[in-house]
Parts: structure tokens; sequence; C-alpha cells
């Protein structure tokens, strides 16, 4: 079967503005994080949570778009679909993290001078595939499965929240479902309090622990997505994108709970906002309507730019993160400098989304058609 025998559904508009807006948010909490003097000091200071947002909106779009076609698409259709979705800008993002690398020279990786190029390259092809490099080229010395663009780890969780969902997840009763979230709802709670930070940070590396906390902060929010879907429990109420948006901010940048004295707390923050707090925000998003062409302009406008920005954002990043390594300059003389950078990011995303993912993503579907 053709990639363009099924055609796409309409998109819930709220739900694409949403995730624009959390990308601008990760792109903002990397730029404050380089000066940072640690987590319970950095400004949005959960603005890691996008991540698990991210899947917990993929596994209700997902669900939406796929659930009621099994009857007439095969599993390596939907790969394929999923493959020309995402994979075109997974290979921009780490073409740009191989173009920036030896500008990022710095006090925080003293190595990357000496990186021949070869190495580079061959980091970035496999990059292109998403499978993670193993520690003999880790070129930065960060212990990133992706050392040439960071945030490819989250996709490398995502195909797999796509394979279980294609072989499994897509069979599996709202009863199953709901006892499998409830399991990885609790592994999440027992995550966020025994790390030593009492946090879900982390799973860009292939250390066990890593593996353990990327696996983790997949598994219940990709299910609850899913879940939610298939409950048809949404909330409408008025101005929804404004309040959603409203309080995916605040929930992002929620200052650190409990302070170094009790980090548990934090880490029941961190559980509630992924198990209720994100889910509500979904429901509240899906169950809206936008009334006015500017709000529709504006969700169609975040949505289109958020995977562009986020999967290509990391290479200036670690510019941006190396110069203020370097030159100590603190965030009150840095604005300037800091507004650039979150605004080339942008740039970037949407420059490589119209130049190079959309007109991609359509000649490969005519290839395939």
């Amino acid at each position: 079967m053709s990639t363009n025998t099924l055609e796409s559904k309409p998109h819930y508009p709220i739900l694409d503005g949403l995730r624009g807006v959390a990308a601008l948010l990760v792109v903002a909490f990397h730029l404050f994080e380089a000066h940072s003097a640690g987590p319970l000091f950095q400004i949005l200071n959960h603005g890691y949570l996008a991540v698990d947002f991210f899947f917990l909106l993929s596994g209700f779009v997902i669900a939406y778009a796929y659930d009621d076609r099994w009857g007439k698409m095969s599993i390596g259709n939907f790969f394929k679909r999923r493959l020309i979705r995402l994979q075109p800008m997974v290979i921009m993002g780490m073409i740009i993290g191989a173009l920036l690398f030896y500008f990022q020279d710095s006090v925080l990786w003293p190595t990357i001078h000496e990186v021949p190029v070869w190495k580079i390259l061959l980091v970035m092809v496999i990059g292109f595939t998403l499978i993670p490099v193993p520690s003999s080229l880790d070129i930065r010395g960060w212990a990133e499965m992706h050392p040439l663009n960071g945030p490819g780890w989250s996709l490398f969780y995502e195909y797999i929240a796509n394979i279980l969902y294609a072989l499994f997840v897509r069979k599996f009763s709202k009863t199953v479902l709901s006892f499998l979230a409830c399991i990885s709802g609790t592994a999440l709670i027992y995550l966020t309090l025994t790390t030593p930070q009492c946090t879900v940070i982390g799973g860009w590396s292939l250390e066990p622990q890593q593996i353990q906390i990327g696996v983790t902060r997949m598994m219940y929010p990709f299910f609850a997505g899913v879940l939610l879907f298939r409950m048809g429990k949404l909330i409408p109420i008025k101005n929804a994108f404004f309040w959603s948006s409203l309080f995916v901010i605040l929930a992002l940048a929620m200052p650190r709970i409990g302070g170094a004295n009790h980090l548990w707390l934090n880490g029941l923050y961190e559980s509630f906002v992924i198990l209720f707090f994100f889910p509500f925000i979904v429901s509240i998003a899906a169950g809206g309507a936008i009334s006015n062409k500017t709000s529709s302009a504006i969700c169609r406008f975040l949505g289109d730019i958020s995977y562009p920005i986020y999967i290509t954002h990391y290479p200036i990043i670690y510019i941006y993160t190396a110069w203020v390594a370097d030159t100590k300059t603190p965030i009150n003389e840095a604005y300037l400098v800091f507004i650039f950078t979150f605004l080339l990011c942008i740039l970037v995303g949407y420059t490589a989304l119209k130049l190079y993912d959309i007109p991609v993503r359509k000649w490969i579907t005519a290839q395939l058609a």
C-alpha cells in the first residue's frame, strides 16, 4: 500500500500550538541552563519536562491518527509514514551538529579541536539512523548517545514508542492499557523518588541508569496519551489555547520544589505533573476550539515549527554554552546574545522546515506513491 493511500486527518489545532509553545520553552530552558549554577538555581527549572509532555502528545495524536486505520494499513506502511514524518529532520539536525562542531570548542569539552574529521563524519552518519553511538565515539565527553545533537535521544525513544504501538499497543483494550499505564506510572513515581536528585531529568546516555530513565519517561506518557484518546474524556472550555498554554508554561517554569533538604518534594511534583497535570492540559486543549483566524494561524505556525526547532536548536546551544563557560558572562550581561540566539534557533528551524523538510517529505511521498 502506498503511503498516500490514507489521507491525513485534520489536526487538533490547539495541540499543535501547545507543541510549539513547549518547543520554544525547551530552547529558552537550554539557554538559561548555560548560566545556571545547578538544578536548584535554574530558571525555567522544569523545562526538561517538555520531553514528557511531547511523549504524551505523541501517544494521543498517534492513537487519533492510526487507531481506526489498521484494517487497511500494514505495519510497514505505518513505519513508512512515521519515518517520512520524522527522519528528514533527524538527518538535518545531525548535519547541523557536524557543521557547527568545531565552533563549539570550550573548556567544557577541551578535546574538540583534537577530534578528526573522519570521526565526526562517522558519528554523523550513525546519527542519521538514531542508533546510539558507543562510548568510543563520545567526541564531546558528555556521554551523549548522540553527541552532535543531544536531543536525538528523545527521538530514539519516540521510535521505540512507535514500534511498541504498531506491534502491541494498538491491539490493547482500554483495560489492558489502563493496567500498563498504572504500572508505568508507579515506575515513574519510584524513579522520581529514588534518583539522587529526585527528578526525571536524563535519558540521553547508554549508561544503565540513564536507559532506565529514558524508558520510564517514555512509557507512562505514551501509554497515557493513547489511553486518553481512547477514553474520549475531553474538557471543553472557552479560550482553551490560552489556558492550556498558560498551564504548560507554569508547569515548566515552576522553581525547584523542596530545595536541597527536601528533594523528594520535587520528585512528587514532577510525578504529579506528568501523571495528572499534563493529561488534564491535553484534555483541555483537545476539547477546545479555535474561535478566530488569528489564533488558528498562531497555532498552525507554532505546530509547524515545533519539531524543526526542537531537533535543530541544540548544536547552536552548544556554541552559546561554550561562550558562556569561556567568558563567564552572567545572564544580566548576556541578554542581547541570549535573545539573538533564541531568535536564531527559531530562524534555523523555520528555514529548515520550508527549504528542506516540507520539500523532502513531499518528494519521498511522491516516489513511494
